[in-house]
């Protein structure tokens, strides 16, 4: 009996920490269905947006749960601002099977928000350092969040009929690259830091925002869009090259 005794409270505090994220994911829900219930209000949005808003909102905080370290108390000060800006992009991703709201008023609005959860990217990782709570979960948590948001504007660019198809690849790179490094893990070693690559996902943001503008000419937004998917490309490619030679 006595060796059961400390893996039962190993249990119990994993579950106790579990449970407080959980709580921290049901809390999310409330600025969720803000941004969400105002949306819909505003350009009349059927129950099925709430819904689906919801659904994608349970599936992330699954992934969370799966992934949230067991040390530590909860999520933690960061992830709470990274939790807030991923509210604000999922009720954005509901709406891309929704393109009546890609109206004026609709770009504008879907602009001022994924505005603001551009600019909160950098308020999580602040709060993490002046708080000592920074972890490879929260880093991994903001970097997936960072290449969701990108995905989902290119889906709404295209959805908008301003440029075509094609222009999702501009959400896509990030993804190709984790599954690249499945078929040769060479290409999961990690990348030393460089200003290039988050400079790329900034102008990557503000290349797609550019094309949601109501007063960009619509002939202006493919070759935004072109020219930026030429650069994001090139930028994969120096990692690529540096993965290659580091290999060797």
């Amino acid at each position: 009996m006595i060796p059961i005794i400390p893996h039962a409270r190993a249990r119990h505090r994993h579950g106790s920490r579990r449970g407080r994220a959980v709580g921290e994911l049901a809390a999310g829900l409330v600025p969720l269905l803000v941004v969400a219930g105002v949306t819909a209000s505003r350009f009349t949005l059927p129950a099925m947006y709430l819904l689906r808003t919801i659904v994608v909102y349970a599936l992330m905080a699954r992934l969370i749960l799966r992934h949230v370290p067991p040390s530590g108390t909860g999520l933690g000060p960061a992830n709470w601002v990274t939790l807030g800006r991923a509210t604000l992009v999922l009720s954005m991703a509901a709406l891309v099977p929704q393109p009546e709201i890609l109206v004026d008023a609709g770009y504008w609005w879907i602009i001022g928000v994924m505005t603001v959860a551009m600019v909160l990217d950098g308020v999580d990782g602040r709060v993490a350092r002046r708080t000592g709570t920074a972890t490879a979960f929260g880093a991994r948590f903001d970097m997936e969040l960072d290449s969701f948001l990108m995905l989902v504007l290119a889906a709404l660019v295209w959805r908008s009929g301003r440029v075509g198809p094609w222009v999702v690849g501009l959400g896509l790179p990030r993804y190709l690259f984790v599954a690249a490094g499945w078929v040769w893990p060479w290409m999961r070693a990690p990348l030393p830091e460089r200003v290039r690559r988050k400079a790329g996902c900034v102008i990557q943001g503000i290349a797609l925002l550019i094309c949601l503008g109501p007063i960009v000419p619509p002939g202006l937004a493919a070759p935004v869009a072109a020219l930026t998917l030429v650069l994001l490309g090139a930028s994969f490619a120096v990692d690529i090259v540096w993965l290659s030679r580091s290999q060797r």
